[in-house]
């Protein structure tokens, strides 16, 4: 959301960083204002380290002309682009959209990146999923879309645990409870609550 001056300047100063390998943006700004991906923008992140953009985008809605002209200015220049994710009930958590979404990603040469679960975040249970309804949905595209279209369905471990891909070795039901086991990184299990979905035994939409 900064001008180009100021983009330029900030990543003149991360440039010149030399433990530092790789600059990222993360942005929903292609997706909402495409318009704003001026040429201008382009030049300001221009640096002898890679530069990555990281957009995020939940439905095919979302994959308009303009952010598909904006992409195609960052992708031009040389900038790959990857995309995030969030899984929504009620908005994307069905087969059919989200390979809607990654096909028309991948089309624009954005790779899906993270299909993210949605945190536990206070008022938006209602758009969580079950973890186990997101794990048949991510089950249901392997036959459908090739590993291009395939993004890693990940959790973010309350706490500051980190993230960790939802396979069955990193996720397993809590006998009894209702919630689940998530292993991180380090082998270390945390106890993750029952959502709504999951109780409600909520199906994956496809």
């Amino acid at each position: 959301m900064l001008a180009p001056r100021r983009i330029a300047a900030i990543v003149r100063v991360l440039d010149r960083i030399p433990h530092l390998g790789v600059i990222r943006f993360h942005t929903r700004v292609p997706v909402v204002e495409g318009g704003r991906v001026t040429a201008a923008l382009v030049a300001a992140l221009a640096a002898e380290k890679a530069v990555w953009v990281v957009v995020h985008a939940n439905h095919p809605r979302e994959l308009t002309p303009a952010m598909k002209a904006a992409v195609s200015r960052l992708t031009r220049a040389g900038i790959p682009v990857l995309s995030q994710t969030v899984l929504l009930r009620g908005v994307n958590d069905d087969s059919v959209v989200l390979e809607g979404l990654f096909r028309g990603l991948v089309a624009m040469r954005v790779k899906p990146y993270y299909l993210h679960h949605a945190d536990l975040v206070r008022g938006t249970a209602h758009f969580r999923t079950g973890i186990a309804a997101g794990q048949r949905l991510v089950r249901s595209l392997r036959g459908r879309v090739s590993g291009l279209c395939q993004p890693t369905y990940v959790l973010d471990i309350p706490r500051g645990y980190g993230k960790v891909p939802l396979a069955a070795s990193a996720a397993a039901p809590e006998p009894g409870s209702g919630g689940w086991i998530i292993e991180d990184a380090d082998g270390d299990q945390h106890a993750y609550p029952p959502d709504p979905a999951d109780a409600e035994n909520d199906s994956c939409g496809s």
